[in-house]
């Protein structure tokens, strides 16, 4: 039954990532990137790992698309069309993700897996308190500098979206 499932989420995560990249509509592309990201914490749980699953529908399906959501009502762009790129573009950018997917493979295939058989477990109260640490091996300063980072991506999209908007008022208004 899991092999049925994975498979089900597996073709979901295909077909709308698929969607995604080749939707013309702006707001259209972000639902379908929801189902992915959905369906990847699906995976997640499938594979008991309640953890990264919790943060994959909190920060990226829940956070993430709402930002970008966001960003897009916020510039009056929701029925905005993407332009389609030119042919050679497409092939240069197919023949990038093949060579990307055999690097991919051919790491994964050559490293030698080994299963530990391990009774102790990491707790979520563990985790948070690797995440928040300031000593060594914690991850206070990612964690900051991501979210600094995430807002400077979507100050800077409201920027460049609002400038072209704000120019083009100004040209009609003289």
């Amino acid at each position: 039954m899991e092999k049925i499932i994975f498979y089900c989420l597996a073709a979901v995560i295909i077909a709308f990532g698929i969607a995604s990249v080749t939707s013309r509509k702006m707001l259209r592309s972000v639902i379908y990137l929801s189902f992915v990201l959905i369906s990847i914490a699906g995976i997640f749980f499938l594979i008991d790992y309640n953890f990264l699953a919790a943060i994959q529908l909190t920060v990226y399906a829940g956070g993430i698309v709402v930002l970008i959501i966001f960003s897009v009502l916020l510039v009056h762009h929701i029925e905005m069309e993407l332009e389609m790129a030119k042919a050679s573009k497409k092939i240069v950018t197919a023949i990038a993700c093949l060579i990307g997917l055999a690097v991919f493979l051919t790491a994964i295939y050559s490293y030698d897996f080994e299963v530990i058989n391990n009774s102790i477990t990491t707790t979520t109260a563990e985790i948070g308190a690797g995440l928040l640490s300031y000593t060594a091996g914690g991850f206070i300063l990612p964690f900051e500098v991501i979210s600094v980072l995430l807002l400077a991506a979507m100050i800077g999209a409201i920027v460049i979206a609002k400038g072209k908007k704000l120019t083009e008022n100004n040209n009609q208004s003289q």
